[in-house]
């Protein structure tokens, strides 16, 4: 089977290398000529465009299933919105054949709950960052779209994993973080997160939206406990963020993802149950 991925980066990535290994084609989006030459390297077969330039994106190859994960490049002309939702549009509207599954990776940064209070795929979606606003709108776009009938959204919560556990190297050498204390961290390990996606491909049925989170929300204080405590470093040393720092922003949203869809419906559970054995698994013996 053929697949196509718009964004192979930390997450893509791991998509793409599941699917080379099951033995399908694997076409995968990138901007870069550089980046296209190490994707061909690792045996997919890439095709340089823009997902913001419909004409560069003239000739898709036909694929079962599309997997729209691109990340947002702050030094882009582009804004954020333009990106996920203008992209994930042009992309749409370029796409050759009929796709039997089209998979958006979403946020659950479209959440502004701030009472700390259990949220589901039913609960009201008013972001107010800019990149949950953004995540919205390419929903929206997907859902108006004619090819919305076989769309799959997964809002994803925090995504952590190897050489992405924010603020490490401060923690181990006991040096202070600029974040708040409280409010509760929702977490999904990239390698559950990229399993999550074939899960999706193969049991959802579309249009259908999922929390994807270990389930296992941590109040932040405790989690870079954790994270001392794994490294051997002593108890983390708080500083107060700036207001207008963007980890202040994020820490203005309070909320806990329920996960119960995607274990009822797809019947998996994450390989790593919460923060705690993704940490072990990352850290011990790094």
């Amino acid at each position: 089977m053929s697949k196509l991925i718009f964004g192979c980066g930390y997450l893509g990535g791991r998509v793409a290398r599941l699917w080379h290994e099951a033995g399908h084609t694997v076409h995968v989006v990138t901007r870069s000529e550089r980046r296209a030459e190490e994707l061909a390297e690792a045996g997919y077969r890439p095709i340089v465009a823009d997902v913001c330039d419909a004409a560069s994106l003239s000739r898709l190859p036909s694929a079962e299933t599309v997997l729209f994960a691109v990340g947002y490049d702050r030094n882009s002309h582009a804004s954020i919105v333009d990106v996920y939702a203008g992209g994930l549009k042009t992309s749409l509207d370029a796409l050759a054949g009929e796709p039997e599954r089209i998979i958006y990776t979403s946020s659950t940064g479209v959440y502004g709950q701030t009472d700390g209070g259990m949220v589901d795929e039913n609960s009201p979606t008013e972001p107010g960052r800019e990149g949950g606003r953004a995540c919205l709108a390419a929903e929206r776009v997907l859902a108006a779209h004619r090819l919305g009938q076989v769309g799959i959204v997964l809002r994803l919560a925090g995504i952590y994993g190897p050489g992405r556990v924010p603020f490490l190297d401060r923690v181990r050498f006991g040096q202070p973080i600029s974040v708040p204390q409280e409010g509760h961290l929702n977490l999904i390990h990239v390698d559950d997160a990229a399993a999550f996606v074939l899960a999706a491909e193969a049991r959802a049925t579309p249009p259908r939206t999922y929390c994807v989170g270990d389930g296992h929300p941590v109040v932040r204080r405790d989690y870079y406990g954790e994270v001392a405590r794994v490294v051997g470093a002593s108890e983390p040393i708080f500083a107060t963020a700036e207001a207008t720092a963007a980890v202040a922003a994020r820490a203005s949203t309070d909320k806990r993802i329920c996960n119960d869809r995607l274990r009822t419906e797809l019947g998996v559970s994450p390989r790593f149950p919460s923060y705690r054995e993704g940490l072990r698994a990352i850290l011990i013996g790094s």
